[in-house]
């Protein structure tokens, strides 16, 4: 109530009226006049001498003003910086994934959207990003995990089918597509236990009745690439998460489709925030939410 008694005795002091004061503020000149009277009653001062139909501060009231109209002057500024963040032309927006492959793009349209955001990115494992997203710590995450959860809301970001990934002179390379059983007889290059991409990869067998004859386990994405352009066997990747490399090439699994879901999260309680929407809104922009 103080605030707008003081916002109230700042009008008639700049006014000189009661009902002009009224007028400025859009309220009805009695709410002007009590919210006056409220003030000096309070305080047991007197703010204004009435002259006539005008008014005209008295010495209290010269003494407060400045410091009413510093308060207005904060509360301008503070209005200032809440339109900016509503409008999205300052804040931050954190964002974590598990890999830069499916995000990037959405960050892209996302800051040449809104270039005031302040744009934070944390790559780390699917268990510490969710983690993070529910501690408060991030606004929104990508992860490949499927994550049911009364919580949070997800969107599906990107739909990606594996591939067989291998180096040149492969004795498969030649071939434009390649039957699992065909692939079980070379050397299998797989992520670690835990990896949405390994249990994908041991899906692709299950459906497709095969074992490998030889794994190597290799602890990221990046080195199983790298394995491959050394020739330590073939692999099975999203398509996003192949590197353009000239020793590299990628052939089609004619038995068995299977894809890599990327999703977004985020809280679901905070999903009104101005920020988090908007990036939800460049996420489904392409891709419609599950």
């Amino acid at each position: 109530m103080l605030a707008l008694e003081l916002k109230s005795f700042h009008a008639i002091a700049h006014s000189g009226s009661i009902t002009k004061a009224a007028q400025q503020l859009g309220i009805s000149q009695p709410t002007v006049t009590s919210h006056l009277r409220q003030l000096e009653a309070r305080y047991g001062i007197e703010l204004f001498y009435r002259q006539g139909k005008g008014v005209y501060l008295s010495e209290q009231g010269e003494r407060l003003l400045p410091q009413v109209e510093g308060l207005m002057q904060q509360a301008a500024q503070i209005d200032f910086s809440l339109r900016d963040l509503r409008d999205l032309k300052s804040g931050k927006l954190r964002v974590g994934a598990t890999g830069p492959y499916y995000i990037m793009d959405v960050l892209r349209r996302f800051c040449q959207a809104y270039p005031g955001v302040e744009m934070k990115l944390s790559i780390d494992n699917s268990q510490r990003v969710l983690s993070s997203l529910l501690d408060y710590q991030l606004d929104v995450i990508a992860s490949s995990f499927l994550v049911d959860d009364e919580r949070i809301i997800r969107v599906l970001l990107a739909s990606d089918p594996l591939v067989v990934v291998l180096r040149r002179d492969h004795p498969l390379a030649a071939r434009k597509r390649v039957r699992i059983a065909e692939l079980c007889r070379h050397a299998i290059l797989m992520r670690e236990a835990g990896s949405m991409t390994r249990e994908l990869c041991q899906q692709v067998f299950r459906q497709a009745g095969q074992e490998p004859g030889q794994v190597l386990e290799i602890g990221s994405r990046e080195a199983i690439c790298w394995a491959i352009v050394c020739g330590l066997g073939a692999s099975l990747l999203p398509m996003r998460e192949v590197p353009a490399h000239p020793d590299i090439v990628t052939l089609s699994i004619s038995d068995v489709s299977m894809h890599l879901n990327e999703y977004v999260y985020c809280l679901k309680e905070r999903a009104h925030g101005h920020a988090i929407r908007a990036f939800l809104d460049q996420v489904q922009a392409d891709l419609p939410a599950l």
